[in-house]
């Protein structure tokens, strides 16, 4: 074998490669949807008390309950107890306006997310101790959902989905 066959097996090698690499990230990039079959419980009747009572000590409106919001927070709570992980974008192409959107949620909107707190109290405390969540809670928005969902794969560890929007 010649360096000049090596060098060209070489260089085939790497076309295959970055060739396969690119359709690898092209079959990721819009991922299949995926229904989940974890349960996820909506939690916005028990939550929307304890944040209207903050709203009303900021002087601001009280929210209601937005069903959209709430199913958009259910299927990110679900999404959050599947995956095992708390993050607000899970997989490549995520996008929280389209994701939001499909659950028909109006825009301006905002997500608030927690994991661990055992009842409704103790994650919006935490949103609340939280100064990017509290600014969330105390925004320019109408509407509220709050969903929880276990995670099957860690012993049943919660995950706690809050969405603010304009109805």
């Amino acid at each position: 074998m010649t360096s000049q066959t090596l060098n060209y097996s070489r260089r085939d090698a790497l076309r295959l490669a970055a060739l396969a690499l690119t359709a690898s990230v092209a079959s990721c990039a819009t991922p299949p949807a995926r229904v989940s079959s974890t349960p996820a419980s909506d939690q916005t009747a028990s939550a929307l008390p304890l944040v209207n009572a903050l709203r009303a000590k900021n002087g601001l409106p009280p929210l209601k309950i937005d069903t959209a919001a709430g199913a958009a927070a259910a299927y990110q709570a679900r999404r959050m107890a599947d995956a095992g992980k708390m993050e607000h974008l899970i997989g490549i192409g995520d996008d929280f306006g389209k994701r939001v959107k499909a659950s028909g949620v109006k825009l301006p909107a905002a997500e608030n997310i927690a994991e661990g707190q055992r009842d409704v109290n103790a994650a919006v405390i935490a949103w609340i101790n939280s100064p990017k969540h509290l600014h969330n809670m105390l925004g320019k928005y109408d509407g509220l959902g709050v969903a929880l969902a276990y995670a099957p794969s860690s012993g049943g560890r919660p995950y706690w989905s809050m969405v603010l929007s304009s109805i």
